[in-house]
């Protein structure tokens, strides 16, 4: 009898991980150039924006004393946004990199 419990507890956990947010999305932003694209973005908390970078150099999404994302040459890097609030954010390597992200509750 307790062994049933177990599995029944097992199945409707990885049935409810399975689901996930209905809401979120994936935001994609590409870098070419030394541009990122689009410069403005909106998104929402549980959402990830990813960074596709198209140039042969790396580049970092960077928000002062927050987060810093690397982004190697020719490849992507991704951030699940976790609180609401809009920030600047530019390239550690290319300070002249700049763009916007603003973030809302769900």
């Amino acid at each position: 009898m307790l062994l049933k419990r177990h599995l029944w507890i097992g199945i409707v956990v990885v049935l409810d991980m399975a689901a996930g947010p209905a809401w979120a999305e994936t935001i994609r932003v590409t870098i070419d150039k030394l541009v990122f694209s689009p410069a403005t973005i909106k998104a929402k908390v549980g959402d990830t924006v990813e960074w596709v970078n198209n140039d042969i150099l790396a580049h970092t999404a960077t928000v002062k004393g927050d987060w810093d994302v690397m982004i190697p040459a020719g490849k992507s890097a991704s951030l699940v946004l976790d609180k609401a609030e809009s920030v600047e954010y530019y390239c550690r390597f290319h300070p002249n990199m700049k763009a916007k992200l603003a973030v809302t509750e769900p």
